[in-house]
């Protein structure tokens, strides 16, 4: 974990960034006292809409209205 004070983030921000990709956190002090934490987020993962496409089916039944006693606890009543 590297330790920074709020002036050296400001000015470092782009190398400071280049090391969060890398794995590293980053603490960010003020005053000597730790303030933030820079991590890297979580790479996005790319969503197919098609992904299962032929492997599930939906019953013509599923279209159906739901039974009284169903509807109504699905409305809290």
């Amino acid at each position: 974990m590297h330790i920074v004070n709020v002036h050296q983030a400001k000015t470092e921000l782009s190398r400071l960034l280049a090391r969060v990709e890398k794995g590293e956190d980053v603490v960010i002090a003020r005053r000597g006292e730790p303030v933030a934490r820079l991590v890297a987020c979580k790479a996005r993962i790319q969503r197919r809409p098609d992904v299962l496409k032929g492997k599930i089916s939906v019953p013509d039944c599923f279209f159906d209205p739901l039974p009284e006693g169903e509807l109504a606890a699905w409305e809290g009543r």
